[in-house]
């Protein structure tokens, strides 16, 4: 099998996967986090889990630019330090701040998020370096890159200050839940995956490459479900749980 064989495979696999994932999550709300229960096999801790799911994204990502014969413009390397910044920070700090490793993931979870992201991180890595014949510095001025990056940028403090948000509200060893509020928990239940979704549909523009919008696509699959059922386990379990917030997107849903 060819490098390119392989690489339209996965891309195919990749748009396929996010509609089986959005029709999947709607019904079965993955098991870990708050929805962590019973039934799913062996777990492993939570900090564990995080890093094996999320360390494929930039490691895989690394070595397509190491690799790269395109990896040497100023977008190429303005585009390593945009995917690095979020995945160095989800796969080896953000595991470390969590407070719930009691509750631990399913392996099979932990598993199936190890290969999205290997997967993921090969398919914009070679893409960027490697099959797109490479950005020019004039790529810098267009208005898809500026636009691109102007909302990965924004997605990303979103993402970042609504999880600090939530690592606040519980004390060291504690296990209870609380109500966030503040920033964007002012009017939604999940900033962290609004800013999530705003980040890649950014990335998607910026890039403007199929795997970049194979990955919008399914980051909104997969978060949208889940920003759905913590919304309904807000309000299943806070009676004084603001009635205005929404779920998702601010005064819409």
């Amino acid at each position: 099998m060819t490098g390119e064989l392989l690489f339209d495979i996965l891309l195919l696999f990749m748009f396929a996967a996010a509609l089986a994932t959005i029709a999947a999550l709607f019904f079965v709300t993955a098991p870990y986090g708050r929805h962590a229960r019973a039934g799913w096999g062996l777990r492993i801790g939570d900090k564990l889990a995080w890093i094996v799911m999320e360390a494929p994204a930039p490691i895989v990502f690394a070595l397509c630019f190491a690799l790269g014969p395109h990896a040497g413009s100023v977008p190429a390397a303005i585009f390593f330090v945009l995917w690095q910044s979020h995945y160095i920070h989800r796969a080896f700090f953000y595991p470390f701040g969590l407070r719930h490793g009691s509750r631990g993931m399913p392996l099979a979870i932990a598993g199936v998020g190890f290969a999205f992201n290997a997967a993921n991180g090969y398919l914009n890595g070679r893409y960027i370096f490697t099959l797109s014949g490479g950005y020019p510095d004039a790529w810098l001025s267009d208005a898809r890159f500026v636009g691109g990056v102007a909302l990965f940028a924004c997605g990303y403090v979103i993402n970042r200050q609504s999880d600090r948000t939530l690592r606040r509200l519980r004390r060291p060893g504690e296990d209870q839940y609380h109500i966030p509020y503040g920033g964007m928990y002012r009017w939604i239940s999940s900033p962290n995956y609004f800013g999530e979704i705003v980040e890649w549909i950014g990335w998607a523009l910026a890039t403007w490459s199929l795997p970049g919008l194979a990955f919008a696509v399914w980051c909104v699959a997969n978060l949208v479900p889940r920003a759905r059922a913590h919304h309904h386990w807000y309000r299943e379990r806070f009676p004084d749980y603001p009635a205005e917030r929404r779920a998702l997107v601010p005064g819409v849903w």
